[in-house]
């Protein structure tokens, strides 16, 4: 259980982010319009803007999940790495020259630019639902899985993390969060890092963990099967996960609002091309994390011996279990999946405080700027309150890495479609964005709900072997996993409806099918129009 040493690291933790709110309320008190606060006053530069872009949607989802999930399935995420690579390339070449030199500050006013006032309405209330629904996971979900592990106070940790975001991001607007963002992405490296030098210190080196890895299986770099329902593929990860990059970096208002604060466009370019090197390093860490999961438990799965009761909690019962005698090292781990949940919660809040001041009351309001700089923090103090309600029913959801993902993946995939129709089709219209928004949306839906109710079977996800056999309980099962010839796949796959499709396809048939119905219907409608009018 967490002791007094790592209570203190993780009030510092809240009390340094609550002040960089403080100083920024104080340092920007003579801002007038609502784009100061809500954008920085566009005078960011590269560095703090490419930290903050990288701890945005590492959340604390990265922190637990990734390592849990190299434990449980192999190190093939680190395949994850060329999505990133080819979602920078596009973002920083397609959407963001069109969104830095139209300066908006919401990004759904492009819609109404390019299509209507309808589109936008539709793109904006979608980006709303998602965020809120996401948001709610990413503050509950490490609250819940260290609560059982180190005895932190559950409710206690949501309300604490929650109220102090919500109060510097009412407090400093953009500023407050960015450099919030750069404080917090040290501490979840920090924590990092701190696990992973006590394991390779206990194990004996790196050479050990690699050997115990490769040994486990756990290496299972080279699985090119083209089969679009395995879980986690070579083309899974790098393809499917481009698209949901795609759908978070290109579009979303959280990342879109910090590149497009930046100076100049050379630097919110390189912004976004730092951004991709802290990625990568965080995501190698969260990988070998993982490994050093395998290697400390490989004779002895605590999750099968009953120790944890979700996989979730495997990395935080790693830290009580290698760092106890370490005060203050536990609390640095906790600060560092909090730290993780406060720099998503705070970029969500004040991208869902922009969009809502910017397309659903400035076109419809004769507000003063002073007024909209008001409302701007009002709305800040409200999302981050329904933030927390949203916490409370994510506590009703399961998995949270796949969950987190199809929320992006349902939403996040036709709303890509429907920018990318905008930006790469000149005859595209306002019937065709809708039809297509809308079509992409009902497919997304269907699948992702259906897979909720149909899992996939086992052959598709493919866990692999854990054993209990070395770990001193009289309750110690095995649980071992046999791999399947390729005739029992086959039967698998008839008898498996498109169900089982794995969830990081959610936003790329989304992302398709809206681009598609949106051309087919724009040259149907456009022609139609142009016959009439002839």
């Amino acid at each position: 259980i967490v002791g007094t040493a790592d209570y203190v690291v993780f009030a510092v933790m809240l009390l340094v982010s609550a002040a960089v709110g403080v100083y920024y309320a104080w340092a920007d008190r003579g801002q007038r319009s609502s784009s100061d606060f809500l954008t920085g006053g566009r005078r960011l530069t590269a560095l703090p803007v490419s930290l903050s872009l990288t701890a945005s949607f590492m959340s604390a989802i990265t922190v637990l999940s990734n390592p849990a999930e190299v434990y449980r399935y192999g190190a093939n995420i680190v395949f994850y790495g060329v999505s990133y690579v080819i979602t920078m390339v596009v973002t920083s070449e397609v959407f963001l020259p069109v969104f830095y030199r139209l300066a908006i500050t919401s990004t759904y006013e492009y819609l109404e630019l390019r299509f209507s006032r309808a589109t936008r309405l539709l793109g904006t209330v979608l980006f709303i639902v998602q965020t809120i629904l996401y948001t709610g996971i990413v503050i509950y979900a490490p609250a819940l899985a260290l609560n059982q592990v180190t005895g932190m106070d559950l409710w206690g940790a949501v309300i604490s993390t929650g109220l102090v975001c919500t109060f510097y991001c009412t407090m400093g607007g953009l500023r407050a969060v960015v450099w919030t963002d750069v404080f917090q992405l040290s501490v979840m490296l920090a924590g990092f890092l701190s696990v992973i030098i006590r394991s390779v210190d206990q194990q004996g080196g790196v050479i050990p963990i690699i050997s115990d890895s490769e040994q486990g299986g756990r290496l299972n770099f080279w699985d090119f099967d083209p089969n679009p329902l395995r879980r986690h593929t070579f083309w899974t990860i790098s393809i499917g996960g481009t698209f949901v990059w795609s759908s978070i970096y290109g579009i979303n208002q959280a990342q879109v609002q910090r590149y497009i604060s930046c100076k100049s466009i050379s630097q919110a370019r390189l912004s976004l091309y730092i951004n991709l090197l802290g990625l990568l390093f965080i995501l190698l860490c969260s990988v070998f994390a993982g490994m050093c999961l395998y290697s400390v438990y490989k004779h002895c799965d605590p999750w099968t011996a009953g120790l944890v009761s979700a996989p979730d909690q495997l990395m935080p019962y790693l830290v009580m279990d290698i760092l106890r005698d370490y005060p203050g090292l536990p609390g640095l781990f906790v600060a560092a999946a909090y730290s993780g949940s406060l720099s998503t919660v705070s970029s969500s809040i004040n991208a869902l405080a922009t969009v809502t001041v910017e397309d659903l009351l400035r076109p419809y309001t004769s507000m003063s700027e002073k007024q909209l700089s008001w409302m701007s923090k009002g709305m800040t103090l409200l999302y981050g309150v329904l933030c927390i309600g949203m916490a409370g029913l994510a506590s009703l959801l399961g998995g949270i890495l796949q969950a987190a993902i199809s929320i992006f993946g349902i939403i996040g995939g036709p709303l890509l479609g429907l920018f990318t129709l905008g930006i790469i089709c000149p005859f595209a219209n306002s019937k065709g964005a809708l039809t297509g928004l809308l079509s992409g949306l009902v497919l997304s839906l269907w699948v992702g709900i259906g897979a909720q109710f149909y899992p996939p079977p086992p052959v598709m996800a493919r866990p692999l072997s854990l054993t209990t056999e070395g770990c001193n309980l009289s309750t110690a099962g095995n649980l071992t996993w046999t791999s399947t010839t390729p005739g029992q796949t086959q039967m698998v796959l008839l008898a498996d409806s498109w169900y089982s499709l794995s969830y990081l396809y959610f936003s790329l048939i989304g992302t398709i099918i809206a681009v598609v119905v949106g051309v087919l219907v724009s040259l149907l409608t456009g022609r139609l129009q142009w016959i009439c009018f002839k």
